[in-house]
């Protein structure tokens, strides 16, 4: 693609920021509207030349800037070499191969592509789609990741409240086989399109290995326990005596139980409401050596911020009348719109209402395969508090 015949979008400011969004508000209609996700350049309101980057004029998110160089061309080799840095990131920097076979391989903002997620379960490449830019130039997308992962497989997706919001439309193919992945030893099973995302959870891998130090001979209860990880870790890595995992999902306590047999792990798993079930412990007197609480993300909507906080606190509060004293709580938010600041200020107040103290020994987020931007922390979005919990 020539870069010279850009559609030209004006703003209605000067732009003062390095932030790769600017929203709706501020920018001037077109007369010719470009279709979602098309490439075009950006001007201030006066004139002046200040960027390029994907448009959507049905989107909050009007723009977003991809290069501030008017010598940079957007185009099938712009992709190729963004993909081959993030992919450089993981495997000589960060060396995660050593470590496992599954990680982010592109983190939208933090790796400069907005809106492109790609994960990688072993041979399995999934591609998510937040807007409509990577959609609209994904085969070029494609093109790059085949050359970093010959031969890999690819599954992609976007979420029906993306395509909504974004104005594209995409119907994910059917689901794959399922990829075995390996991590710091043990296997997992990663299903795409099964309805949860991916039924494994890589941007805990740091925090579910950390957590093991704390097991041996415990008693532990993961709660909101998904396919397993947390508890599996617990048992097969950190030697645990008995490990308990509690969803309410069934469909996945049945992929949980499968992780369990491939690692020999012997965990027993629950299908229970956290709120009835933590309720119930507490009543009989049940305590815990070790808690871990990683329900999946609360809102969306920054109004419903303060209720989340509120289910947050709840959720906390029961959880530490449940742990021992002395013992360990390790509680997580992947609710982006939940800063760190208000997620350590709900637990201070859910130890409170528990009639407990809290002691923060490690604040954590997701492994450096999710990094993010220091002027773009809306990619930040894992907060994992680990507590002695007194």
């Amino acid at each position: 693609m020539n870069n010279a015949a850009l559609p030209v979008i004006q703003l209605k400011i000067e732009r003062r920021s390095n932030h790769p969004w600017i929203f709706q508000k501020m920018v001037e209609k077109p007369v010719a509207k470009p279709k979602p996700g098309s490439l075009v350049d950006i001007v201030d309101n006066t004139g002046k030349w200040v960027g390029r980057g994907f448009y959507n004029g049905h989107s909050r998110i009007a723009l977003r800037v991809l290069t501030e160089d008017r010598n940079e061309e957007i185009d099938e080799a712009w992709f190729a070499a963004k993909i081959r840095a993030a992919v450089a990131l993981r495997r000589d920097l960060l060396r995660l191969d050593e470590t496992t076979d599954a990680w982010r391989v592109v983190h939208s903002e933090g790796d400069g592509i907005s809106g492109l997620v790609v994960d990688r379960y072993g041979d399995l490449l999934v591609v998510e789609f937040f807007s409509a830019g990577p959609f609209r130039y994904r085969e070029w997308i494609y093109s790059a990741l085949r050359t970093e992962f010959p031969g890999c497989r690819f599954y992609s997706f976007s979420e029906e409240h993306v395509q909504k919001q974004e104005s594209f439309d995409f119907r994910s193919p059917p689901a794959p086989e399922p990829s075995v992945i390996t991590e710091h030893g043990l296997k997992f099973r990663a299903s795409p399109g099964s309805g949860h995302k991916t039924g494994f959870f890589a941007d805990q891998r740091d925090n579910r290995e950390f957590l093991t130090r704390f097991t041996a001979g415990k008693r532990v209860l993961d709660i909101c326990c998904n396919s397993g990880g947390f508890a599996i870790y617990a048992k097969a890595r950190g030697g645990a005596d008995e490990v308990i995992g509690i969803d309410l999902d069934e469909e996945i306590l049945e992929v949980a139980e499968k992780n369990a047999r491939l690692n020999d792990a012997k965990v027993k798993f629950v299908q229970a409401d956290l709120f009835h079930y933590l309720r119930d412990a507490h009543q009989r007197g049940e305590l815990f050596d070790v808690v871990i609480l990683d329900p999946a993300k609360l809102t969306r909507d920054r109004d419903q911020v303060i209720a989340a906080l509120k289910k947050y606190n709840d959720m906390n509060k029961l959880a530490m009348q449940v742990i021992k004293p002395g013992g360990v709580l390790l509680t997580c938010s992947c609710t982006g719109l939940v800063s760190e600041e208000e997620f350590l200020d709900m637990i201070r107040r859910a130890a409170f209402y528990a009639g407990r103290t809290v002691q923060v020994l490690k604040v954590a987020g997701a492994g450096a395969d999710h990094p993010f931007m220091a002027h773009v922390k809306e990619s930040r979005y894992l907060k994992a508090v680990f507590c002695r919990v007194e």
